[in-house]
């Protein structure tokens, strides 16, 4: 069993890019959370992660194996650039471990470090209460719901809410 003692947060590393790709993909796949369709070949991977303004993991301090991986960027550009927004994947055998708290708690620091003012989730599907309840635990506001506003990998579409925070 792994304790939060034994993990770490810290930058993404250049040789992770495959772990974080696979946990990555593996979300997209699902069809259920994230809104990209198509999974990301390594280099594709490499290329995405270095474009956001942070990508971390959540490693296994005695192995290093990756776990899970955040992203955080604008929200929008310009007037609206201080608005940050983020994606979390946490690896299907390593849910429940409490990582993906550790790693919104993270992405949270790490967005005041950056310059960012607010935190804001544009499409958290709604049938996914495990994310809504850690960001509701967490101090997020809900701003309201998008009816319909997710098409799902079986072809149904549900609703999304949306989220923000102060930093």
């Amino acid at each position: 069993m792994i304790g939060t003692d034994s993990l770490t947060v810290r930058p993404l590393l250049p040789q992770e890019v495959s772990q974080a790709a696979d946990i990555w993909n593996s979300v997209v796949e699902d069809g259920i959370a994230f809104p990209q369709t198509e999974p990301l070949t390594e280099a594709e991977a490499g290329e995405f992660f270095r474009a956001q303004t942070e990508t971390k993991v959540c490693a296994d301090k005695r192995d290093g194996r990756v776990l899970g991986l955040y992203i955080l960027h604008p929200n929008n550009v310009g007037r609206c650039g201080h608005i940050g927004n983020a994606s979390f994947a946490v690896r299907k055998d390593s849910r429940g471990l409490h990582i993906g708290e550790m790693l919104v708690k993270d992405c949270l620091d790490t967005a005041r470090e950056k310059g960012f003012r607010i935190m804001q989730f544009n499409a958290v599907v709604a049938s996914n209460v495990h994310a809504r309840h850690l960001y509701e635990r967490l101090g997020f506001v809900t701003l309201g719901v998008i009816p319909g506003g997710f098409l799902l990998k079986n072809g149904t579409y549900a609703d999304i809410v949306l989220y923000y925070h102060l930093l």
